[in-house]
């Protein structure tokens, strides 16, 4: 009788069944029991020790930061548990996702996503059950091993399928929405953060730019107005008004670039291909610019494509020394892919400054990637992935 094979799901894997034979498997699962004591004393020593200790330290400053350290190393030693099991054992259980400490916004953020990990309470919660299972399969095994030598083979199946069962219940991922709950949780907080930078520079461009530039107007044209009631000479009259009407032109022309920052219209009105076209021509460099869409995206990640090409395109201009670049942004299947090459002198990083980490941050909001590949000497290649939605989906259905 042999065990039946595997299904493609770990979940659904079958428990082999028991049978009288002392092959490799056999011994396999007897190493496995008799490594259940040492391996269940250290486990539930660190889940007594850290829930102790940083539970009496929750008072203190120190208490939550170190229980989400307890709570850190928890997977840690899952992760040495289900290594275990897979050689001992052969139970295929996945490793659960890292937690995405890379959008936190800080110390605090942190550790209020180590401690909402599902992932590491159940690992403390395998620690404190496993002490006695320890040792009982520790005592059973090795009695059996000089009293109940015939029929160990079938106690070690019963006992190893017991363990297969504990450790796909508690250390597998099962709780996937749980961690997709703590990622988007994080991903508001980034969006918050990202809006309101922008609203502090739109401020700061209308108070600096347009409204100054406003207010001298208004002064000017207020000199003017003294002027004529003076009846002092034309020409000094004609010299303010036209000093004037360049600075409105200014203003205007400040507000057309801000707006455009905020949302361009040919964006709105025409799409993303002829958006990118519009900001590659205002590229110090000369921009190859492909859209190979069959479809229009939902106006959000169309715009988040348009702000991240415009940004990269700025990059070149300023930082590259590039002779020439290119865009390209296609579909593939569910999700819209842009990537933008130059031929610059290289060396960006994401960990470079806040730019290129804004955008990787910004992209990483709405479960988009941002990678980047730029060797000291050239050349960058920055690929962002968005995911695709329709746009009628965002349209609000007429009312009848």
């Amino acid at each position: 009788m042999t065990a039946p094979s595997p299904s493609d799901s770990p979940g659904d894997e079958p428990l082999p069944p028991a049978r009288f034979a002392y092959d490799s498997r056999t011994w396999r699962e007897i190493a496995h029991s008799l490594l259940n004591l040492p391996v269940a004393v250290v486990g539930f020593t660190y889940a007594v020790t850290a829930v102790a200790v940083s539970g009496g330290l929750t008072v203190t400053v120190v208490g939550f930061p170190l229980l989400a350290l307890a709570l850190l190393g928890a997977r840690l030693l899952g992760g040495l548990e289900r290594a275990r099991a897979r050689g001992l054992l052969g139970v295929r259980v996945e490793e659960p996702s890292a937690l995405p400490f890379a959008r936190a916004g800080g110390l605090l953020q942190r550790v209020w996503m180590a401690l909402r990990d599902p992932v590491g309470w159940r690992t403390l919660l395998y620690g404190l059950v496993r002490l006695p299972w320890g040792i009982l399969t520790f005592v059973i095994t090795l009695t059996g091993l000089f009293v109940l030598w015939p029929v160990l083979p079938f106690i070690v199946r019963g006992f190893t399928n017991v363990d297969r069962m504990m450790v796909r219940g508690l250390l597998s991922p099962s709780d996937e929405l749980e961690r997709r709950i703590a990622e988007l949780e994080s991903d508001r907080g980034v969006v918050v953060d990202t809006a309101a930078a922008d609203l502090r520079r739109i401020e700061r461009d209308l108070h600096d730019g347009a409204q100054a530039r406003l207010v001298n107007l208004a002064m000017g044209l207020g000199l003017a107005k003294e002027k004529l009631l003076e009846g002092r000479a034309d020409e000094q009259v004609a010299a303010m008004v036209d000093e004037a009407h360049g600075e409105v032109k200014l203003a205007l022309q400040e507000l057309r670039d801000l707006a455009r920052g905020i949302h361009p219209a040919v964006l709105t009105d025409r799409g993303l291909d002829a958006a990118l076209s519009s900001v590659a021509s205002r590229c110090t460099v000369p921009v190859k610019v492909t859209a190979d869409l069959d479809a229009r995206p939902a106006a959000a990640i169309e715009g988040i494509a348009y702000f991240t090409v415009s940004e990269l395109l700025q990059n070149i201009s300023k930082h590259s020394g590039a002779r020439s670049a290119s865009v390209d942004v296609w579909r593939s299947e569910n999700r819209l892919l842009i990537q933008v090459w130059d031929d610059g002198r290289g060396g960006a990083r994401l960990d470079g400054g806040t730019g290129m980490r804004g955008l990787a941050e910004r992209l990483g909001a709405v479960d988009g990637l941002f990678v980047v590949d730029s060797p000291p000497g050239g050349p960058t290649t920055v690929t962002a992935e968005l995911p695709w939605r329709d746009r009628d989906r965002d349209r609000t259905p007429p009312r009848g």
